[in-house]
């Protein structure tokens, strides 16, 4: 068993860190060593950003996003397509959709997707007020931008059916050869998917 090389609020720093995303033992040991250095300019303001962001972020009741103002600042833009949702499955999607700078539609966060496997059922997602927003007569397109897992494609097909009475357009992201992806390298699904959804040229 290795022995502790710092004090308990060191190792406690450590531990913490360790359980972000991406960051393992040891990773979050050259953080930690990191911000410890960088006491004054980083340590301190970062503490103090995480008090404040613990006290003030809420989650957007109209949308699932996470914010400081409920509803959420993309909620209130008035300048967003309230015509089109995109449902994602987690606020790093949106996330990830918003840097793209691809659509400036309204969105909505299901809070994960359906799962057998890890018990995941319907009701433990945020899909009965996606049927509510998408039956409000404003929306006309919900689109899919969803993981192109099993569990992706199943909740897919599962908001798909559960939309199917409300008679909107509902469309999925496209699945294929990503921009600047050279054939060899990609995975026989990711090339099928390609070609399944070839396009005029």
């Amino acid at each position: 068993m290795a022995q502790a090389v710092a004090g308990p609020e060191i190792e406690r720093l450590i531990q913490l860190l360790a359980r972000m995303p991406g960051l393992g033992p040891r990773s979050a040991r050259r953080a930690a060593l990191h911000l410890i250095k960088k006491r004054e300019t980083l340590l301190g303001p970062l503490a103090d950003a995480m008090k404040v962001a613990s006290e003030r972020i809420v989650v957007c009741r109209e949308c699932g996003n996470v914010d400081t103002s409920d509803p959420c600042t993309i909620c209130r833009d008035a300048s967003r397509d309230p015509s089109i949702l995109v449902v994602v499955e987690d606020v790093s999607d949106l996330w990830a959709l918003e840097r793209s700078g691809a659509v400036t539609a309204r969105y909505h966060v299901l809070g994960g997707v359906l799962s057998a496997l890890d018990g995941v059922r319907p009701e433990h997602l945020n899909l009965a007020s996606l049927v509510d927003r998408a039956g409000n007569g404003e929306v006309r397109e919900i689109i899919l931008a969803l993981n192109a897992t099993v569990d992706g494609q199943t909740t897919a097909h599962y908001v798909t059916e559960s939309l199917s009475h409300h008679g909107l357009k509902v469309t999925r992201l496209a699945h294929g050869v990503p921009v600047g992806g050279e054939l060899d390298y990609l995975d026989e699904g990711t090339l099928s998917a390609a070609i399944r959804s070839r396009t005029a040229f």
